[in-house]
């Protein structure tokens, strides 16, 4: 059986470096990539004036990609979400002053930032740190679940089954061709589920709930409900209150950090991406219009649940918990709080960023999946910290 399991092991590696080896040489130049480019050199020249970064960013998308948006013309057939969003990029590529003005939209992400900064001090061009980050992610994030698989099943062949399947999973190939924060969160979000969860250390839990926060601030919302059933079912937990609550405090400071240093207020950045794009978000923001907020998610509320897998996954989370559900058992009564928190956090991001692009979904979904792969398979509820087998 060990030899077996070694074997299989040994083709999971290999099955990692080809799909990690495909999105390398399949990445997808989208339009964030120039402004993480941008604080790279930022960070790495910081006496370079904004006109030199902008050239030395274009003048390397030209030659990686020259279709990308904004270096070539305006397509008028493109539709638009936010007024200006199809001649926005193109403005960007010719005007240093309002490229400049967008950065500050994508300095909210420090951790993201500082390890594209850092492949970029290994050797590696502007572009390709940008991008590195989500294929590194994706290779790190098959292997934890396949870690994460065969200590709950118990089974190699159905860990690999189940974890190739995921790995095909379109959200997160999609998030590993994206030069973006989605998979370096989902990573660090599964890592604090399988450290508190497989490892029982409430310590390594906090520091990479910490880096999360920090890759993507929104994720604050989601761990703010989840100590708060932590402390809830804290005796059955056998969590301690006071490491709970320092923990949670440095959650809530990191969160604090971002904001303090945010020049962005939440009503510009909802402005550029649903209603009007604006050139100067710092120096000239246009005045909020919170009819105009109201409107936008009456009419995307529904569709853009719809277009999510947060309904199928929904299907599968009533069967599984309606198999393990007791009025009076509060096992049953945890397991349903985890997945209420987990949608509950889904609709109030929503509610600020009205959108639910599936790449950006990514850590939601495979929580989801995952949580009930443990619930269906596992002899002890996915709030217990302990396995009744695994000591």
């Amino acid at each position: 059986m060990k030899k077996k399991g070694n074997i299989l092991v040994f083709i999971f590696s290999i099955y990692v470096c080809i799909m990690s080896y495909y999105l390398y040489t399949h990445q997808y130049y989208n339009t964030d990539m120039e402004a993480y480019m941008g604080l790279i050199y930022k960070t790495e020249f910081p006496d370079m004036k904004i006109e030199e970064i902008h050239q030395k960013v274009y003048d390397e998308l030209k030659e990686k990609n020259p279709d990308f948006a904004g270096l070539g013309p305006v397509d008028p057939m493109v539709e638009e979400v936010a007024k200006g969003e199809s001649t926005y990029y193109k403005v960007l590529s010719e005007n240093p002053k309002a490229y400049e003005e967008e950065l500050q939209l994508f300095a909210v992400k420090p951790f993201y930032n500082f390890i594209n900064w850092s492949f970029f001090k290994l050797g590696f061009s502007a572009s390709a740190s940008t991008f590195l980050i989500s294929i590194i992610s994706y290779a790190l994030i098959i292997i934890l679940i396949f870690s994460f698989l065969i200590k709950i099943l118990r089974n190699y062949n159905l860990a690999f089954i189940i974890t190739v399947l995921i790995s095909l999973f379109k959200p997160l190939l999609e998030s590993s061709r994206h030069a973006s924060p989605d998979s370096l969160s989902c990573l660090l979000l599964l890592l604090s589920f399988y450290a508190f969860i497989i490892r029982k250390n409430l310590f390594l839990t906090g520091i990479f709930a910490m880096l999360c926060i920090l890759t993507r601030p929104e994720y604050f919302i989601l761990y703010s409900f989840l100590y708060a059933l932590i402390y809830f079912y804290k005796n059955k937990l056998q969590v301690k209150t006071y490491p709970l609550l320092i923990s949670y405090v440095y959650l809530f400071l990191s969160f604090l950090l971002i904001q303090i240093f945010n020049q962005i207020p939440w009503s510009v950045l909802f402005m550029n991406q649903f209603t009007k794009v604006q050139i100067y978000p710092i120096s000239n923001p246009d005045v909020f219009s919170f009819s105009d907020y109201i409107h936008f998610i009456k009419s995307k509320m529904m569709l853009e649940f719809n277009a999510s897998y947060f309904p199928i996954l929904l299907i599968f989370i009533v069967i599984i918990l309606a198999n393990h559900f007791s009025l009076h058992s509060k096992k049953s009564q945890a397991q349903v709080l985890f997945f209420v928190l987990i949608y509950g956090t889904v609709v109030l991001r929503f509610l600020i960023f009205p959108s639910l692009v599936n790449r950006m979904m990514l850590g939601f979904y495979l929580v989801i999946i995952l949580g009930l792969i443990y619930i269906q398979s596992s002899r002890v509820d996915i709030c217990k910290n302990s396995l009744e087998d695994g000591k």
